[in-house]
């Protein structure tokens, strides 16, 4: 059982994605009691066992839909009507995708998008920093983070958003922040933010709605000026209230309260 921990380990360090499938209840006779584990991978290779057979087979199935929709879920089973097994028990396995980071892009590698990376080191995120200027990163004393150089709009085509997907807009240029709002808008993201003065978010808005580029619905849901008010005033203050917020979305309270 200990050697399940140590591929967990694995997993967590790699990067990589998986479900722990945990028998969590049985009542009857079942191929294997309370506490047996099993991992399943993206490509359907396991390690361990959670009784093998037909129950394995659809325990397999059931992972690699729940890798899909990262929602964990509680399989219940009877052995004999279920899959015609002898043993005829009833048994409860827990199914959890496990190593799956959520996704931070920070567009902007200046003095704030560095504090928000800093900030989030120690967090559920797997950050990704980009900038056009590829000396900036010099300034860099932390690791911990992907490193994306090149123009923006290059970047955007091949950066990969979904649903579980943050989005920190903080460039050197307002231009450049609106024509990431504009692309990013558009993606699936759990959160999207840009730094800004009311006045810039009144002239984006108004921006935006005459040129078709967003509806109000879609820029209701843009966190500008972004992050908490917290009334900060340095780059680690605003990176703080902006990390504040992320946790808050990530913690599953809305992005706008």
């Amino acid at each position: 059982m200990d050697f399940i921990y140590d591929k967990i380990s694995e997993i967590l360090k790699s990067g990589k994605t998986a479900a722990l499938c945990t028998i969590v209840s049985t009542k009857g006779s079942t191929p294997l009691k309370i506490g047996a584990k099993m991992i399943v991978f993206e490509d359907g290779k396991i390690y361990g066992s959670i009784g093998g057979g037909k129950l394995e087979k659809a325990t397999i199935d059931e992972a690699l839909e729940i890798l899909k929709s990262k929602k964990a879920e509680l399989l219940r089973r009877n052995l004999a009507t279920d899959y015609g097994m002898s043993c005829g028990g009833n048994v409860e396995i827990f199914i959890e995708p496990i190593g799956q980071k959520k996704k931070l892009f920070i567009f902007g590698a200046g003095h704030v998008g560095k504090a928000v990376a800093k900030h989030s080191l120690d967090l559920d995120f797997d950050i990704t920093v980009i900038d056009s200027r590829t000396e900036i990163f010099n300034e860099y004393t932390f690791s911990g983070f992907n490193k994306v150089t090149g123009p923006f709009t290059e970047a955007l085509t091949k950066l990969n958003f979904d649903e579980d997907s943050y989005i920190v807009i903080t460039t050197f240029e307002h231009a450049t922040d609106r024509e990431i709002l504009a692309h990013s808008i558009k993606k699936p993201f759990a959160y999207i933010g840009m730094i800004a003065s009311k006045n810039k978010v009144a002239l984006t808005r108004k921006m935006f709605i005459e040129e078709g580029k967003a509806t109000n619905e879609e820029l209701d849901k843009v966190d500008m000026p972004m992050g908490m008010d917290i009334s900060a005033m340095s780059a680690d203050e605003i990176a703080i209230s902006i990390v504040a917020k992320l946790i808050s979305v990530k913690n599953n309270k809305p992005a706008l309260q």
